[in-house]
């Protein structure tokens, strides 16, 4: 049927054709036959002449409007509809109203239209799905182009800018570029090199672990990607798992050592005197009793982060504790010549389920703390009160001591194991280093609250928060 419709529309142009021509012919006939006929009969022929010219003239049009309907219009037609799918607007098609070579273009036309409608409508989905997965990631990403500026960030991206942008950097690095100073060198490292760098940078006191990879176009760096996890967590377990296991190494290595040492004194007989010889075996009982602490700090430890200790809860009187407890330390604190205040309230402290056995080794370790850290002639105060708090009945205990102090950066780490504030100290004979992490998995299995506040070269002041009627 197309063939068809495509021969039909090609012989109405032939016989068009053939009109013309034969209009042509008669014209040169007319012609010759004006030089040959008398000039007579001029009239008549003249009037033929003028009736030829209509129909020529008369055929003409109307070949110039089947031309221009055929051919023209059309493509009149397919120039409208590519400016509109120029527009976006890809569902506009072209009617086909010939199956001729214009038919042809025109349905090549739709079918192009067709195809980069899917085309459009593929990139917007896999647009979409790109920005999806970019807003819904953890990590922080930021892209930025060749003269510093952002051009993309996702959610949490843009917030680490703003508050990095907030904090007070280089005048010069604020007014020309965008990236934060912490990014600066990577980011102009990247776009130097054009590689793939990684690296940590620490803000505050956060640390940021950061992936920048260049943007490339034609071999030319125009700008990097930059994606940003916070690590602070995990540096700080990391850091923990390392003192960890040093100063395991070292709370262990030094009463061997000194079990060692003393023990070969006593076989090669270097004491002269059983005096020695008894000072010696001392010694070497002291260190054993000291590994064993340290043996069962770790393992009660263990069991308390594991959430296998066990707890004899029952109804406690706090103010006999308390008293208890100060005076067991108020002869030592004599002897080291410190002042041991207690200031206790006269009516019972109660709280409905507490372990008496596990409260008093709280109190026991603040207090040695306190002790050993506090110089002679200072204060130590032993307080507690009751408070409600959130409507919620509190007995509060506090251990102030007149002490070295902690310094800031220390404060938030005192509670993990090992920790030292500071370095250079040595412990007494009786510390292990795990006295307050054993504290705070106490006060958390009674679920209370213990914090620290401390100013060096004043002192420092523990607070713990025991619920009155705790409910298990």
């Amino acid at each position: 049927m197309m063939i068809w419709r495509s021969v039909v529309g090609k012989l109405w142009l032939t016989i068009i054709a053939l009109v013309a021509a034969v209009l042509l012919v008669l014209g040169m006939f007319l012609l010759q036959y004006i030089d040959i006929a008398s000039f007579d009969d001029s009239h008549r022929v003249k009037v033929l002449f003028v009736y030829t010219a209509i129909i020529g003239f008369l055929l003409s049009t109307f070949l110039a409007f089947f031309l221009s309907t055929k051919i023209t219009q059309p493509l009149l037609q397919m120039k409208k509809a590519a400016d509109l799918i120029s527009q976006g607007e890809y569902r506009t098609r072209v009617p086909i109203r010939s199956s001729d070579e214009i038919g042809d273009l025109a349905n090549t036309f739709n079918n192009m239209a067709v195809e980069l409608d899917t085309l459009i409508r593929d990139l917007n989905h896999e647009k979409e799905h790109l920005a999806s997965v970019h807003r819904s990631m953890a990590d922080a990403v930021v892209t930025f182009d060749a003269a510093g500026q952002i051009i993309l960030a996702n959610p949490h991206g843009q917030q680490i800018m703003d508050r990095w942008n907030e904090l007070e950097w280089s005048e010069e690095r604020r007014v020309h570029s965008q990236v934060p100073e912490p990014l600066f060198d990577l980011y102009r490292t990247v776009l130097r090199e054009g590689r793939d760098l990684t690296d940590k940078v620490h803000v505050q006191s956060g640390v940021w672990s950061v992936v920048m990879a260049p943007l490339k176009s034609n071999d030319t760096v125009r700008g990097a990607v930059a994606v940003m996890r916070n690590v602070t967590e995990e540096s700080k377990l990391e850091k923990l798992r390392r003192d960890f296991v040093a100063n395991v190494s070292h709370e262990i290595r030094t009463p061997l050592s000194m079990l060692q040492g003393y023990s070969e004194a006593l076989l090669d007989d270097i004491a002269a005197s059983p005096e020695e010889r008894k000072e010696l075996a001392q010694v070497i009982y002291d260190e054993s009793l000291r590994m064993g602490r340290l043996v069962k700090d770790l393992l009660d430890l263990a069991r308390m982060e594991a959430g296998h200790m066990e707890m004899k809860l029952e109804s406690t009187d706090l103010t006999v504790l308390l008293r208890r407890v100060h005076r067991k330390f108020e002869l030592r604190a004599k002897e080291e010549e410190i002042q041991l205040h207690a200031e206790l309230p006269p009516e019972p402290l109660i709280i409905a389920q507490g372990d008496e056995d596990r409260l008093e080794q709280v109190l026991t370790n603040l207090l040695d703390n306190a002790l050993r850290h506090t110089s002679k002639q200072a204060h130590i105060t032993l307080s507690a009160r009751q408070l409600t708090l959130e409507h919620k009945a509190f007995v509060e205990i506090k251990v102030i001591d007149g002490g070295e102090g902690i310094p800031s950066e220390d404060l938030p780490f005192i509670f993990e194991r090992f920790y030292k504030a500071d370095k250079a100290r040595t412990r007494g004979a009786g510390g292990t280093g795990l006295g307050l992490a054993i504290v705070k998995n106490i006060i958390e299995s009674h679920q209370g609250r213990i914090q620290a506040e401390s100013v060096v070269g004043v002192g420092t002041t523990f607070t713990i928060l025991l619920p009155a009627g705790l409910a298990v």
